[in-house]
């Protein structure tokens, strides 16, 4: 076990140890544990002031007191048991819930043992086992649902160490800033989003689902790789003549509710999760507070880099909710009925992208308008598709003649001057990548560049106004940059809910015309005047 590089990765991050050839908690720890397993009679912990005791004396065990958590996190948890919860669902989760937790912890080093285990054996020549996920190293771990619970459960008992993790770029893991901030900012929305994953432990409590989980790093190179899409430049985008695939537009409705299987988009932080375990609750906090499991990507992810993207499938959704923002609201409970795969993940892609902050007329330059083109493009891709995708961009070769036939209206999107317009849900067809349809096999080319386990073809996009809102990106421009992404990436769909916007309102006028992605890149910035 000891000998295993993926665990050696990830092990200063976890707290348990390595004991001769097994994982186990350190000695002090399992005796508090076992006590909280077998209820308040024998804990003594009838409140959250209590209960951030017994963390402390965890941590204290861990050695990992000097690694100090957020100054006001005791009064949070004391402020969201003993206050805000009614003394009928305070009872029900000190008698039930934690103690069930505590179980789960102690189950800890053996589900991570079962995890090593079966790690190389799951997808032939595929590693899986969990590490940490390196910035400009393609790769993907597989977790069960369980497992995910227990790193869950050690966030919420705070016992992750930290004091490595800016080195690494990792985001927080631990949960004492989220207790924080509820205490110091006495905010309904923080309340609401602590009540969805404490819905999520009573939910797995009460029955532990079986599903596995993935978590991919994607990468562009910058440099020419065998079997891998290369980071594109200017000149190969306006060399494409890739036609355009579907686009409808929503004027309401949520990606997350969304129907289809497709990639759903999480407008994200370049350090995943965002301000999840703070304050923050807009669209890529609140999806990881109604799909918890999404938050134990948090542990292993470095921040991304421009030229890659996480993508994340098979996570279950465990609650329902109002509002957004400050309107947060957690609604009760949801149940997930998305089938599975043949791996055992839920058909559901969540495909984290961070767009660029903040660039006010900057965003219309053409070295930030490629890093976003390329953003997203490196989202959406299949890396089995990495000699079409080389074909493409240089705008010849069988692949692009294959697009062209039977489409309605592909040779007047990518060689004439007739226009194109959007058109409002339920959408008009402009243009398909019909003709490379087919399954992928797990196991083949794509492992070198990254195993993308994609193996459908007909899986569309859902998006929305990514970086357009505290992130002060042109909806306009993110939203054309997007579909240009989505068709280079020979996505058969894009589904675009654009949120209310006023600027999008006439989202359905939209002209595309000869050489789109020449018309984006090279000539954007001229209707806008010089760029500052």
């Amino acid at each position: 076990m000891e000998k295993r590089e993926d665990l050696r990765s990830i092990l200063p991050y976890l707290g348990v140890v390595v004991e001769g050839s097994s994982l186990q908690w350190p000695s002090p720890v399992i005796e508090p544990l076992k006590a909280i397993s077998r209820g308040p009679g024998h804990s003594g912990i009838q409140s959250g002031e209590l209960l951030f005791l017994a963390i402390s004396d965890l941590r204290h065990s861990l050695s990992l007191s000097s690694q100090r958590l957020s100054a006001s996190a005791s009064h949070g948890y004391a402020l969201f048991f003993d206050e805000l919860l009614s003394t009928v669902e305070s009872t029900k989760w000190f008698a039930e819930v934690l103690p069930a937790l505590a179980n789960l912890l102690l189950l800890f080093p053996s589900l991570l043992e079962f995890h090593y285990r079966n790690a190389d054996a799951l997808i032939d020549g595929v590693q899986t086992g969990l590490r940490i996920l390196n910035s400009q190293q393609s790769g993907i771990v597989f977790l069960s649902q369980e497992s995910i619970g227990a790193l869950l459960t050690c966030s919420f008992f705070c016992l992750f160490p930290t004091s490595n993790r800016d080195a690494k770029h990792l985001p927080m893991i631990n949960f004492d800033h989220l207790f924080s901030c509820l205490y110091e900012t006495n905010d309904e929305k923080m309340e609401n989003k602590i009540k969805c994953i404490i819905h999520y432990f009573e939910r797995i409590c009460s029955h532990m689902p079986t599903g596995l989980v993935s978590f991919e790093r994607k990468v562009l190179p910058l440099e020419d790789v065998a079997l891998c899409v290369t980071y594109p430049k200017a000149d190969s985008w306006s060399k494409s003549a890739t036609p355009l695939c579907h686009f409808e537009v929503h004027r309401s409705g949520l990606i997350e509710d969304q129907s289809k299987e497709a990639l759903e988009v999480d407008f994200a932080n370049k350090y995943l999760g965002g301000g999840a375990l703070r304050r923050g609750c807009v669209q890529e906090e609140i999806r990881f507070m109604i799909n918890p499991e999404l938050i134990a990507g948090m542990l292993f992810l470095p921040s991304m880099a421009d030229n890659e993207a996480i993508k994340v499938v098979g996570p279950e959704r465990f609650s329902n909710y109002t509002g957004y923002a400050s309107s947060f609201r957690f609604a009760g409970d949801y149940v997930d009925k998305r089938d599975v795969d043949f791996i055992g993940r839920r058909k559901k892609k969540i495909i984290a992208i961070d767009a660029l902050c903040g660039m006010r007329m900057r965003q219309y330059r053409l070295e930030y308008l490629l890093r976003e083109i390329n953003k997203a493009f490196c989202g959406f891709f299949y890396q089995s598709k990495c000699q079409q995708y080389q074909r493409l961009f240089k705008g010849d070769g069988p692949c692009g003649a294959q697009l062209d036939q039977g489409i309605q209206g592909s040779d007047s999107i990518s060689r004439s001057n007739r226009s194109v317009g959007l058109q409002e849900a339920p959408y008009v067809s402009v243009g398909t990548n019909e003709g490379i349809h087919g399954d992928e096999q797990i196991g083949n080319s794509e492992e070198k560049g990254g195993p993308s386990l994609e193996h459908q073809y007909d899986v569309g996009v859902v998006t929305g106004n990514w970086g357009c809102g505290a992130f002060k990106g042109d909806p306009q421009i993110k939203t054309t940059i997007q579909w240009l992404a989505a068709s280079q990436a020979l996505r058969p769909f894009i589904s675009y809910h654009r949120f209310g916007v006023e600027a999008l309102k006439t989202l359905d006028e939209v002209k595309t015309s000869l050489g789109f992605f020449t018309w984006l890149l090279p000539s954007l910035s001229a209707p806008y005047g010089r760029p500052d």
